[in-house]
């Protein structure tokens, strides 16, 4: 690396340590694929953090490792010929959707089929890690210890945006700051530059940290060992001081949110009884008058006026773009709006259109077809998970199903006024864990298969162990 560095510069020695690394990297990961699950896990959390440092297509690799991950199940059921780790009706759906979005590479309405191209990878090309990972699932010891690498680098996450705040950016993270007009605007509101941690802004870091809050508050309630529950607590805490550094609207209305669904799928008297007292210390805490910028823009998400002025705001470009998206059934094209919209159609009516909401932009790339083909590819998700968590004995997998379905039902909710699903590394947390829920099932001993039907009916008697992570 010196010899070339010195010889040719330091491109092609990061050139030679990716030959070195990265390289034999990419082949484990083909080989062992709950380490290339573990591998994809860690570069979508970094991607737009390298990104700040580096000028490397990332993401990009990170897609074609996804792909060839699937290329190698494939090429593995040659021999095997058992799809049964795919065979439930969720596997369809995504089939659907994946088609749908393929098909939609030849939309005549689209002004620029290289959008296509780039857009397709995140919105049906990355759902092909649901397959990889139902694959890679065959143990619920594999599940738990995906489960674990997430919250790890959730919490490095919170911990590394804290750092933003106490200690401050680092000077490449001040340069990409100020490069832009655009993104210090949004940045720096109410006197103070609004932390990241890993990410490309604010609200996808936010959200994040919210639901992942939920999730590591319902892992408290469950069997797990008193360490476990411990490190589960701190990083709630880290989390949702990490949100409110963010200084995004959209999650801080996500945690209610995630409370009252909480409370309906898991309604006993305790859990009642301290959901109550969490609204009543949350007005509280609402209603109380402050000084401080942080607070206050808690404070602003739950004000009526400043509320309401957001919705006018997205009610008036959804009432613009209605008469369009009732003409066009397909779509104007998979990246026809937002950032690929402006790159590779500039000057178009879609480009130039500011969606603000992840079902909005579908409804007019996809159309309103499209749009009705995902809603219900999302009902089917909540409504096995569901079904699935108050069908399952065994206490710990019905913890896990519990704190899955809650983060969903945010994520479904964030989608409407934030691209809340299809945002990295969110999606591919999406992804792993719509998996978790088809295989989670599996590896409860008393839940047998329904001969009369495809999903599965418990055992009448109760699952008494006590299991822990």
């Amino acid at each position: 690396m010196s010899i070339i560095i010195s010889s040719f510069g330091i491109k092609y020695g990061f050139l030679v340590l990716f030959i070195a690394v990265g390289l034999p990297l990419f082949m484990f990961c083909l080989v062992d694929l709950t380490f290339g699950l573990a591998f994809i896990l860690f570069i979508s959390f970094l991607v737009n953090f390298i990104k700040k440092y580096v000028n490397a297509p990332i993401g990009i690799a990170q897609d074609a490792l996804v792909f060839s991950m699937f290329f190698i199940i494939i090429i593995s059921q040659i021999k095997e010929r058992n799809w049964s780790f795919a065979n439930h009706p969720v596997s369809f759906w995504v089939v659907a959707w994946i088609l749908y979005n393929l098909i939609q590479g030849i939309n005549p309405v689209a002004v620029s089929q290289l959008a296509w191209v780039y857009t397709v990878r995140s919105v049906a090309g990355l759902i092909l890690l649901y397959f990889v990972a139902c694959y890679a699932f065959k143990s619920l010891d594999i599940i738990l210890r995906t489960i674990k690498i997430i919250l790890v680098l959730v919490f490095a996450s919170a911990l590394y945006g804290l750092k933003q705040e106490w200690v401050g950016f680092s000077n490449t993270e001040l340069n990409w700051l100020y490069s832009n007009p655009h993104t210090l605007e949004l940045f720096y509101q109410w006197g103070r530059l609004r932390i990241f941690s890993f990410f490309s802004d604010p609200t996808t870091y936010g959200i994040l940290m919210a639901y992942m809050a939920v999730f590591c508050s319902i892992l408290i309630l469950g069997p797990y060992k008193i360490w476990m529950k411990v490190v589960s607590g701190i990083c709630v805490v880290a989390c949702l001081l990490a949100m409110a550094y963010a200084g995004s609207r959209t999650p801080v209305v996500l945690i209610p949110i995630g409370v009252i669904f909480f409370t309906v799928l898991n309604f006993r008297k305790e859990i009642i009884l301290a959901a109550v007292i969490f609204f009543v210390f949350g007005t509280a805490f609402m209603l109380k008058s402050t000084s401080n910028a942080v607070i206050f823009r808690i404070q602003s998400a739950f004000v009526l006026k400043n509320s309401q002025d957001v919705v006018d705001v997205r009610m008036k470009n959804q009432e613009k773009i209605q008469p369009y998206v009732q003409r066009h059934p397909f779509g104007g094209g998979l990246g026809s709006t937002g950032l690929w919209g402006r790159r590779f159609s500039p000057g178009t009516f879609l480009a130039s259109f500011d969606h603000d909401s992840g079902f909005v932009r579908l409804a007019v790339e996809v159309g309103w077809i499209g749009l009705i083909l995902y809603m219900v590819f999302i009902f089917q998700i909540m409504r096995w998970g569901i079904y699935y968590y108050f069908r399952v004995r065994d206490p710990m997998i019905k913890n896990l199903y519990l704190a899955i379905n809650t983060a969903f039902f945010m994520l479904v909710i964030a989608s409407y006024p934030q691209e809340a699903i299809l945002q990295v590394p969110t999606s591919i947390i999406f992804y792993i864990l719509l998996a978790a829920i088809v295989k989670l099932k599996d590896f409860d001993e008393n839940f047998k298969e329904d001969a009369s039907s495809s999903v599965q009916q418990p055992k009448d008697a109760p699952h008494l162990k006590a299991v822990d992570i």
